[in-house]
């Protein structure tokens, strides 16, 4: 996959679980005082992947040609793990 096409993808990753985060934002305001505060820290954890997977996406789009390979692993990592915190809090907000 070519750099250019790896980036767009990630991009569209990220655009997707805001719109994620989005939808749990609503539903978070609308809840009970326990079951808020529940969410929000879920949230707060969410977002906190969230950028860091941000923070990899511009250091790759700001790689050169040779560095991009380096740092896609840790990319993929923190987007890994972000996926599997969406995961996890998917079943949380269902």
């Amino acid at each position: 996959m070519s750099r250019d096409a790896y980036v767009e993808k990630l991009k569209a990753q990220i655009d997707e679980w805001n719109a994620k985060l989005d939808q749990w934002e609503a539903k978070a305001r609308e809840a009970e005082a326990d079951t808020k505060i529940s969410y929000e820290r879920r949230l707060n954890e969410l977002r906190q992947q969230r950028n860091e997977a941000q923070s990899k996406l511009d250091e790759l789009q700001s790689a050169g040609e040779q560095a991009w390979e380096d740092l896609k692993s840790s990319a993929e990592k923190a987007f890994s793990d972000l996926q599997a915190g969406f995961e996890r809090a998917s079943s949380h907000f269902q």
